[in-house]
């Protein structure tokens, strides 16, 4: 990026812990200016941001329930009223609880589906509409300006299992979503997934377990969160990426699970 050059603006929805945070971050120590989304982690979100400014000189936090439709629709106009622009969107938050078969519902799918897919969809939409206004205000040097969206996915899409039956739905549609929205909104905007393997652990997992399950595929390891945050910043960085998915998981989705790793746990 030369001198002259603006400032590249990133949201990261989801950033105020766990990966979302790792992927700020990262971002952040390449030069980024980061909108730091969350939903209720004020404090968490706050040290994201001022971790973030400490890195890249400048940095924000943007509260959004990602459930509501009006709230998603609001929040890339703050981040824009704020930086005077944006570049890029990560979407990283996921709302990710357990249901199966039996268990399923109407409720449970749309909660999945509003804030999982839905969400990332409409932020999208907005980020294109954006890059469109860009162009035509033109720049300084005649470059066109363009936009890139990343999704994260799962490897488990890959390979399946009825474990977490409406989030695993949620995250197939965003992945057929990211196809789709590559088609349609191009030139203007790259859409690239990501796809993590086991990279943290939980409260469903104790330390020893997450060590074991983590150690389950070809390559003896899955992703740390560090290898999730720089593909995601090679497929915003690389140019010619777009309506495909990076799986970033060690090889597990090239083996079987049948249940979830934290019903294996």
């Amino acid at each position: 990026m030369s001198a002259s050059a603006p400032a590249r603006t990133v949201l990261v929805t989801g950033a105020a812990k766990r990966l979302g945070r790792e992927i700020a971050l990262a971002l952040a120590k390449d030069g980024w200016q980061v909108a730091v989304h969350y939903r209720d982690s004020v404090e968490d979100a706050c040290k994201t941001s001022a971790d973030c400014a400490r890195l890249a000189g400048t940095s924000a936090a943007f509260r959004a329930n990602l459930n509501n439709e009006a709230a998603v629709r609001n929040l890339l106009p703050k981040v824009i009223k704020h930086f005077g622009r944006i570049d890029a969107v990560v979407n990283s938050a996921s709302t990710f609880e357990y249901d199966n078969a039996a268990s399923f519902s109407f409720a449970s799918m749309e909660k999945h589906l509003r804030s999982n897919t839905g969400a990332a969809i409409i932020l999208a939409g907005a980020l294109h509409a954006h890059v469109l206004d860009q162009q035509g205000s033109g720049t300084a040097d005649g470059h066109k300006p363009l936009g890139v969206v990343v999704n994260l996915l799962d490897q488990k899409l890959w390979n399946q299992n009825p474990d977490f039956f409406s989030y695993t739905l949620s995250k197939a549609a965003l992945e057929a979503a990211t196809s789709m929205l590559a088609m349609a909104l191009s030139p203007e905007l790259r859409i690239v997934g990501v796809a993590p393997g086991l990279t943290l652990t939980s409260h469903l997992l104790s330390e020893k377990k997450f060590e074991a399950l983590h150690r389950l595929s070809p390559l003896g390891r899955s992703s740390t969160a560090a290898d999730v945050a720089a593909t995601v910043k090679f497929a915003i960085d690389n140019q010619s990426i777009t309506g495909t998915t990076l799986l970033v998981d060690g090889g597990q989705h090239l083996m079987k699970f049948e249940r979830d790793f934290s019903v294996l746990g």
